[in-house]
Formats: structure tokens, sequence, C-alpha cells
């Protein structure tokens, strides 16, 4: 199994109103566009980048994230000024209203989803429950 291409936090988004969702699953930040259309540079076979969620840590699920090479048969497809995100199945009704975005400081720089639809989350925001 291929090494995950960077690192991704999760934070349950601010307040307790849930967002109704836009016509995407997942909307994307400036910095988040600009951090995507960076790792696909150099890369003409990649397609964009693909996520999911898998049953890990301490509160249930996390985020994976890698390139995405082909579209998959159930993937949504997501793309947002030039920048293309493809969307598990199994990750689709976790993600309905988040905020993407790419954090940058001087210990870290990871991909955060703003996700109004988490009910909890782990300390180190690695893992999370709906």
């Amino acid at each position: 199994m291929a090494a995950p291409v960077i690192r991704a936090t999760v934070r349950a988004a601010a307040g307790k109103t849930r967002r109704i969702p836009t016509r995407a699953a997942l909307s994307l930040t400036p910095v988040a566009v600009s951090k995507i259309k960076t790792l696909m540079e150099n890369k003409p076979e990649v397609l964009g980048v693909r996520i999911g969620v898998k049953t890990r840590g301490c509160n249930g699920l996390s985020y994976t994230f890698d390139y995405a090479y082909e579209k998959q048969k159930f993937d949504e497809e997501v793309t947002q000024d030039g920048a293309k995100v493809f969307i598990d199945a199994k990750a689709q009704l976790t993600l309905l209203g988040t905020e993407m975005d790419f954090v940058e400081d001087k210990l870290s720089s990871e991909f955060v989803f703003n996700n109004p639809n988490i009910k909890g989350t782990c300390g180190c925001g690695e893992s999370f429950s709906v």
C-alpha cells in the first residue's frame, strides 16, 4: 500500500447549526485549490486527488487522501477553479457541507476539513465520529 500523499486534520465546524450543502458536496478554499494544483503540477497522469474514509483512530473514522488516476464508478467529482477532488462513495455522506482548507505553519502543513457533520473528534484531530 502506498504512503499517504499528505496529512489531514479534522475539525468540527464552529457553532451547532448545520450548514445546508451547496451544489458541490465539498467546497475548497483558494489556498486548498492552490495546493491541489501544486501537487498535480508535474503529474500529467493524475486526474486529481481522492478523499475517502477508513475506520481508524480513537474516535472511529479518519480521512484518507491520495492521488486519483481514474474516476471510480461511484465517486463524486468536485471541480473548483481547476482543482479536481474525487470523493469515495463511503465518504460522501460524511463530507456534505464540508469546507476543505490547507493550513501551513512552522511545524506542519496539512489539509483541514471544517465539517459541520462531526459529533466528536479525538484529541489529536486525526479521527472523528458522525
